[in-house]
């Protein structure tokens, strides 16, 4: 009997090591989300469609969440644990009272094209004409605001009429119908309307404008208490961007543009290039990016001008990464130089 006890014991406690084990090496559940539908969202999606998120220990939900102003909603209230998303999201938050930190920024500027109609030679043929966008105060107005200030334009000084007409493809829309003059476009727009004789008045991303989107944010509570699996999210990311680089990897990168967007082999090829162009080998936040973002948001709130910009930002955990070696060696393995 004594002998049988022992064993019993024995196989309870062997047992129950086991299902600690299995507990302890099981993936961290994430809820992560995006709002954006365009090709800069490759990262995210190529690290679920890769495995990179399991590789470091993590099981990763994405959720699609098509307004911004709900997503970091979602996180702050902690119905999500984080959020791939541009800085007016999260500083629009961040002025009613939300606790976000910004701990990488893949996008730092501005990657649109001023297209306009034929006729149209140069940006200062653009006073008094119109302009469209996509809503006041969202990314593609930010984008043609700022890429006009580059030019030397003021929109109220050229009598410049900013028009509301809708997301970029309604955009484009609108400049073949001539319901407007000019709008700002990603490449994947704008190339196959230059095809069509439509002068590309200016490229912002060789400009090289401030800016900030595409970033992981998460809620501070959140970093404090899973800073491992917060770790482990960005590891998987960083591995993404690395990943999409590869030369020998962009059929996989193609396919995985062509299910998410629902394009044409012909679009994620554009797609591809404009995601090339716009992410960051080592993606630090900038602050110039984001306080150009305040400075226009402040004009709509006033609340946004006292969100301090570098007590937003939060890149300890990329700063390690890069400082181990983590992220060269991920570009070494992929061959990217």
């Amino acid at each position: 009997m004594i002998q049988f006890l022992v064993i019993a014991f024995a196989t309870f406690v062997t047992l129950g090591a086991y299902h600690e084990s299995q507990a302890a090496s099981a993936p961290t559940k994430v809820v992560a989300t995006n709002s954006a539908m365009n090709a800069r969202v490759a990262p995210l999606w190529i690290a679920r469609d890769q495995g990179f998120f399991k590789k470091y220990g993590t099981d990763t939900d994405l959720v699609l969440i098509r307004s911004g102003p709900l997503q970091v909603a979602s996180l702050a209230s902690g119905d999500t644990d984080v959020a791939y998303t541009g800085a007016s999201t999260v500083l629009g938050a961040a002025g009613g009272g939300a606790d976000l930190k910004i701990l990488a920024v893949f996008t730092n500027k501005i990657t649109y094209d001023l297209v306009a109609r034929p006729g149209i030679k140069s940006p200062g043929d653009l006073r008094e004409k119109r302009v469209g966008v996509q809503a006041i105060g969202g990314t593609v107005w930010m984008g043609a605001i700022l890429g006009l200030e580059r030019l030397g334009l003021d929109p109220s000084r050229a009598h410049i009429n900013v028009v509301v007409v809708g997301d970029q493809s309604v955009l484009t829309q609108g400049l073949l119908a001539g319901t407007i003059d000019a709008t700002v476009l990603d490449g994947v727009y704008s190339r196959r309307l230059h095809e069509r004789g439509f002068p590309i008045l200016a490229e912002f991303g060789k400009n090289n404008i401030p800016f900030s989107s595409g970033g992981i944010v998460v809620r501070q509570t959140y970093l404090e208490r899973q800073s491992s699996t917060t770790e482990n999210v960005l590891k998987a990311v960083l591995e993404a961007n690395a990943f999409l680089r590869a030369a020998d990897k962009k059929a996989s990168v193609m396919n995985t543009l062509r299910r998410y967007l629902r394009v044409s082999e012909r679009d994620a090829e554009e797609g591809y290039k404009d995601t090339l162009a716009g992410l960051d080998l080592k993606p630090y936040p900038s602050v110039k990016g984001i306080q150009n973002i305040q400075r226009l948001m402040k004009i709509q709130n006033p609340k946004i001008e006292k969100v301090k910009v570098e007590e937003l930002i939060d890149d300890r955990i990329l700063r390690k990464l890069d400082e181990s070696g983590f992220i060269d060696e991920l570009y070494f393995k992929y061959g990217v130089k």
